[in-house]
């Protein structure tokens, strides 16, 4: 029988994962001893000079809609709440938001196109922070958009809304606000924001455009969510997209790679139909030396496979 990456740092000894991890440096004690094998704590023995460009960071789309009460199910995309995916290993969060009912002017609600979720970005950053205090080691990687075609929509004050955010309510500490993509030791208990929203802020911004292979200085994305005969051909984006990772392991660019796609039938049925060749895929690549990026799934409690596989990556 063939042993995950998973079980056999679980099985290790603190000294073996020391040396796996950092090539016999010297890492915290806690750090040493949780490894890859605790989700909630998969970056702890990883080395602070490790940048982020370097790593395979697993993620959640429309990482705030968990219900199809709030909208239908064509706007449900995950079963798992914030704290509860932070707390499996996501560590990249995709959030879409717009002004909250009145209060516009100091408060976003979490939105899947026209449908609010329920949710507040302060209750987002709340289950953050809180995460973040138990697991100091850990950082999370957060695209923060403007959705559009909400019934609330703050136009160009959404920066201002934001500002409010991080100097009014005093969220700027928890941030990590950088025009470059930072080593993991500098984002360790922050979160790293990419901003796509107007603004003219020295921080990380997402790649202009929709639904293709995008890029700027700062990423490669891969987001097809429409236009394709059949779901499980977004299989073939996915994948190709770890090619093109796979083979610009030097690049200055962070490797983004949606596996999700929002045509055909509901993100569940779309789930059901591409992730096994994305699995298969990984399963043919275990012995590559690679770093991936980072890739946004819709419901990985469905295919936690995946999940572990992604997490465990990091230790090749």
């Amino acid at each position: 029988m063939t042993l995950s990456r998973r079980s056999l740092i679980r099985s290790a000894t603190a000294v073996t994962v020391t040396a796996l991890v950092t090539g016999g440096a010297t890492v915290p004690a806690h750090a040493a001893t949780t490894g890859s094998a605790i989700p909630a704590d998969w970056m702890g023995a990883l080395p602070d000079a490790l940048s982020l460009l370097h790593m395979t960071i697993p993620g959640t789309h429309d990482s705030g809609c968990t219900d199809p009460a709030n909208g239908t199910e064509w706007s449900h995309t995950q079963n798992w709440g914030i704290a509860e995916q932070l707390r499996r290993g996501v560590r990249f969060l995709d959030i879409r938001a717009n002004g909250l009912q009145d209060h516009l002017d100091d408060s976003f609600g979490i939105y899947h196109g026209g449908y609010y979720q329920g949710l507040t970005y302060d209750g987002v950053l709340a289950q953050c922070r809180d995460f973040l205090r138990q697991h100091p080691r850990e950082t999370i990687v957060m695209r923060l958009k403007k959705e559009n075609g909400t019934n609330n929509d703050v136009g160009a004050g959404f920066k201002d809304v934001l500002n409010v955010y991080l100097d009014g309510k005093g969220w700027r500490p928890t941030f990590l606000l950088t025009d470059r993509i930072p080593s993991l030791g500098e984002a360790r208990g922050r979160i790293v924001l990419i901003a796509q929203f107007d603004n003219d802020w020295p921080v990380l911004q997402w790649p202009g455009g929709d639904n293709g292979f995008l890029s700027n200085q700062w990423f490669s994305l891969q987001d097809i969510y429409q236009g394709l005969s059949w779901p499980s051909q977004k299989t073939a984006k996915v994948t190709q997209q770890f090619d093109n990772a796979a083979g610009d392991q030097d690049s200055a660019q962070m490797y983004i790679n949606f596996t999700s796609y929002a045509g055909g039938g509901w993100p569940k049925v779309n789930a059901d139909a591409i992730m096994p060749g994305v699995q298969s895929y990984l399963n043919g690549r275990l012995q590559d030396r690679t770093h991936l990026g980072v890739v946004p799934m819709d419901f990985p409690d469905f295919h936690s496979d995946t999940l572990d596989t992604l997490i465990d990556w990091n230790w090749h």
